[in-house]
């Protein structure tokens, strides 16, 4: 029989391709969603959609301990992937407070739970290259000194200090990933990348007209998450736990990558783009990379997909979502002009 997988957040980009790639290894995958997902699953699961029958949903939430308590009794996991976060760096600012209660609570439950039912789990924590912040070195390492400039940022680095001190405590296999940016045609859009690429794909079909953005000059370390889950599943195969940083040591500037996604839908930005003050944070991050060496030694782990693939996979893939868009307005207004005639 397989090892059995319990992930929060599975509905989200990262925990769909983990689900994905677990399954592919034989796992048995339990997922951990709230209830209200559950009972509007077009809307909140899509994600997994194509994994329904494959996967084991369980109703939590990461603010309730007994409700974490109870899937990880049921389950009693030999793995555990803690994702779940309130991940959206900008509305963390808007929303600090809930941001601190759901991102360090829900680790330290996890953990919590993790140490009383499950001690002999492997534990992974979602860090972020959000935690090194105003970092004093580029690029950015395991031994970098954290200096997170968001709540959301704030909240990883007691994330990624309650996972060591478990570790170090209570001796629980427990790791934290501090990933580089990563993304995917599964991205929120709530996400720059995904603002990108979604607008490009609306603007060329005809259903916007402009892209509104904040600092353009800010770089970031982007990868594909496909290819990071990989390096979650690689850090709870070792023998001994450790932290490690996966990134593609390469950064990009946000100009870059709007120019390029305009670029592969045959479009000039320049026509298209507005900076915008309301998108600009109180305390932005300029530039964040990523030396992943650690991982790249000890774990095997190696970065396959170019810049230029990742942005063209996600401008293609919102082409073809929002097609089905274009069709139906045009069809609306055939209608309309029929009617009128």
């Amino acid at each position: 029989m397989g090892k059995v997988a319990l992930i929060t957040g599975i509905t989200g980009q990262d925990g769909s391709y983990l689900a994905e790639f677990l399954l592919q290894k034989g796992y048995e995958v339990h997922g951990i969603v709230r209830k209200i997902a559950l009972e509007h699953p077009e809307q909140r699961l899509w994600r997994v959609r194509h994994l329904v029958g494959r996967v084991h949903l369980h109703g939590a939430s990461l603010d309730n301990f007994p409700s974490l308590y109870r899937v990880v009794a049921s389950v009693r996991p030999d793995e555990i992937y803690h994702l779940a976060a309130q991940s959206f760096v900008a509305y963390s600012f808007e929303d600090e407070f809930s941001t601190m209660a759901t991102n360090v609570q829900g680790t330290h439950y996890m953990l919590a739970a993790t140490r009383d039912l499950a001690p002999a789990a492997k534990f992974y924590f979602a860090g972020s290259s959000e935690m090194f912040g105003a970092a004093a070195e580029v690029p950015q390492r395991e031994t970098t000194q954290f200096h997170p400039r968001s709540p959301y940022a704030i909240s990883k680095v007691a994330g990624f200090d309650l996972t060591r001190n478990y570790r170090e405590a209570y001796e629980l296999f427990a790791c934290s990933g501090i990933l580089f940016n990563h993304e995917s045609p599964r991205r929120g859009m709530e996400f720059v990348t995904r603002k990108i690429t979604s607008h490009v794909a609306r603007i060329k079909l005809g259903l916007a007209e402009e892209l509104h953005l904040g600092n353009l000059g800010a770089k970031r370390d982007w990868g594909h998450a496909r290819e990071y889950v990989k390096a979650m599943w690689l850090m709870l195969q070792q023998s001994d736990p450790d932290d490690y940083l996966v990134a593609t040591g390469e950064p990009h500037s946000v100009r870059e990558f709007v120019e390029l996604a305009f670029a592969c839908a045959g479009l000039d930005a320049h026509k298209y783009v507005r900076v915008d003050e309301q998108f600009l944070r109180p305390a932005d991050v300029e530039l964040l990379c990523g030396d992943a060496s650690k991982a790249k030694r000890d774990l095997g782990w190696n970065y396959q997909l170019s810049f230029e693939e990742l942005v063209r996979e996600m401008v293609e893939a919102d082409l073809l979502l929002f097609s089905n868009d274009a069709s139906a307005r045009a069809a609306d207004k055939k209608e309309a002009i029929l009617a009128r005639g």
